[in-house]
């Protein structure tokens, strides 16, 4: 049985109690955006081994903490509850940490951003490395890039977001759909740079808003750690390596 006693084990390995396990690989990719959300929150988790990922997943359905075909997997020690997929597991951090806001229309809109981000990285990625990036690939894929960028500027123009000032669904405060965005562009533009030039280029205020939650203390402590254990590193594999290689210039 994977749940508490496992974690309780990981948690004395890593020397702490922690409110949360994460099960994802030591890249950034789809588990930034778990990560990002349990930061903003003031959360403690800490995370599986790569090793230890690959053998729960070659192993029997059984013995998973949720039946899942691939990470992030996100357990709740406390209400020892777990959950698989980005989506799922933001929209239960939202419930459960009162993150979200209290309109039924805004909150849609922000799980239609999550899922938005989580379209994205797919695409960024080739759709897990099917096919790797060439530059012919990266020209032909700049336009598709850019109104994916705008659909970000379109919605924070909406709601009074601008280059200085604002959040992207409105409001005082940052919400999830800020940390998602900002983690999506900022974690991007970081470690390419024609991806930089492109956000830069095609939507500013998104751009800003990103710096702007991405400098919050929590986020920019995350952002540090991110670059001192993975390094460059955005996703795994020969992918990976095709995105360095192909989208910086």
């Amino acid at each position: 049985m994977f749940g508490r006693w496992a974690c309780l084990r990981n948690e004395l390995e890593n020397g702490f109690l922690s409110d949360y396990e994460l099960i994802y690989w030591s890249v950034p990719f789809r588990g930034q955006f778990v990560r990002a959300v349990l930061a903003f929150a003031g959360r403690s988790w800490t995370e599986t081994n790569d090793s230890s990922i690959s053998k729960l997943m070659s192993g029997p359905v059984s013995a998973m903490p949720v039946p899942f075909m691939g990470p992030p997997v996100l357990i709740d020690k406390k209400a020892d509850f777990a959950i698989a997929e980005m989506p799922a597991i933001v929209l239960y951090l939202g419930e459960t940490l009162n993150l979200l806001p209290a309109s039924p229309p805004l909150r849609a809109l922000t799980f239609k951003i999550v899922n938005d981000a989580n379209d994205v990285i797919d695409e960024m990625s080739l759709n897990g490395g099917r096919d790797m990036w060439t530059e012919t690939r990266w020209q032909e894929y700049i336009s598709r890039l850019e109104k994916w960028m705008t659909l970000w500027e379109e919605t924070g123009k909406r709601h009074g977001l601008s280059s200085d000032t604002g959040f992207l669904l409105g409001g005082e405060q940052p919400g999830i759909a800020d940390v998602i965005t900002a983690t999506l562009w900022t974690t991007l533009a970081d470690r390419f740079s024609k991806v930089d030039a492109v956000l830069q280029g095609t939507a500013p205020m998104t751009a800003a808003l990103s710096r702007r939650i991405s400098a919050l203390p929590p986020l920019a402590e995350l952002a540090a750690r991110a670059h001192r254990d993975y390094g460059d590193a955005y996703c795994g594999g020969e992918i990976g390596a095709s995105m360095a290689a192909v989208l910086n210039a």
